[in-house]
């Protein structure tokens, strides 16, 4: 993952995408300055947000998670580290789970959500139990799903996060339409 980082050097921010806000109208309108986060050096980088990759070093990053910690022969992660990542660590009784709306029915590891049930309803992202995912901010996401052997990234890069609905549209469209049934 050499595009993969926290600061960009200025031979590379040409590369930046644009940023878009989305009105309640549905217009689009260029974000300004929206890497100036990734133009400065910082004493520390946060371990939530600001990290810029591109699509082929992101598809590099899951299809390794997807391959238990290997990517091209070389073992990146234990299997251990991978499984720990990728299995709920939420408690049962932990019951509001707002932070995820609309994502289905999970629980949290190290770094991902990770889907512990099928979608209850139409409403829902489809998807399968065993799958872990992120998102961002710009209305990224990527997944991975080790029963069907899928990797999945997509990079919108639109404000609010997902105004119209395009990850369960992305789901609904590999997994189909979800019911409240397991897609398997």
């Amino acid at each position: 993952m050499h595009d993969t980082r926290y600061f960009v050097p200025e031979s590379d921010r040409a590369r930046f995408a644009t940023i878009y806000q989305r009105s309640d109208s549905g217009v689009l309108s260029r974000m300004p300055n929206a890497w100036d986060f990734n133009t400065k050096h910082w004493p520390l980088t946060p371990g939530s947000y600001g990290l810029t990759s591109t699509l082929d070093d992101y598809m590099r990053f899951a299809r390794m998670l997807l391959a238990g910690g290997v990517l091209d022969g070389v073992r990146v992660l234990k299997p251990q580290t991978v499984r720990l990542m990728s299995t709920s660590h939420l408690a049962d009784g932990i019951t509001d789970r707002s932070w995820l709306p609309s994502k289905g029915q999970v629980g949290f590891g190290i770094d991902f959500a990770v889907r512990t049930r099928p979608p209850a309803s139409a409403e829902e992202n489809s998807g399968a139990v065993g799958e872990f995912f992120w998102d961002g901010a710009a209305s990224t996401l990527f997944w991975v799903d080790p029963a069907n052997r899928i990797t999945a990234v997509l990079f919108v890069q639109l404000m609010p996060f997902d105004p119209v609905k395009l990850h369960k549209s992305f789901r609904d469209a590999i997994y189909g339409r979800s019911s409240g049934k397991h897609f398997e």
